[in-house]
C-alpha cells in the first residue's frame, strides 16, 4: 500500500518523450519512474557498501603491513578462471 508520494519533477519535454519511448507494455509513466528510483537507491547503497568495504581492506592494510601487487592479483584470479574453466568442460 502506497502511503507517501515522490514530489512532482518538471523536465524537459524532450526528457518527458524519452521516457515514455521506453515503457513496455502496460507499464505506466509512474510505474517507470518508480521503478528508476528504487534501482538508484539500490545503485547507490551498492555503491556506498562497496567504498565502505574498500576503505576498511585499506584500513586492514596499513594495520597489518600487508600489501598485493596488481600482477600478483591477476595472476591468480588468471589461475582461478583456468581452474574454474576446467573444472566446467570436465564436469
Amino acid at each position: 500500500m502506497k502511503t507517501a508520494t515522490i514530489p512532482s519533477l518538471r523536465v524537459a519535454p524532450e526528457l518527458r518523450a524519452a521516457a515514455e519511448s521506453v515503457l513496455q507494455e502496460g507499464e505506466s509513466l509512474s510505474s517507470f519512474v518508480e521503478h528508476s528510483i528504487r534501482l538508484s537507491i539500490e545503485r547507490r547503497r551498492t555503491q556506498s557498501e562497496f567504498i565502505a568495504r574498500g576503505l576498511a581492506s585499506r584500513d586492514d592494510a596499513k594495520r597489518s603491513d600487508e600489501y598485493f601487487s596488481s600482477d600478483g592479483i591477476h595472476t591468480e584470479l588468471d589461475r582461478m578462471l583456468t581452474t574454474a574453466e576446467k573444472q566446467a568442460k570436465a564436469g
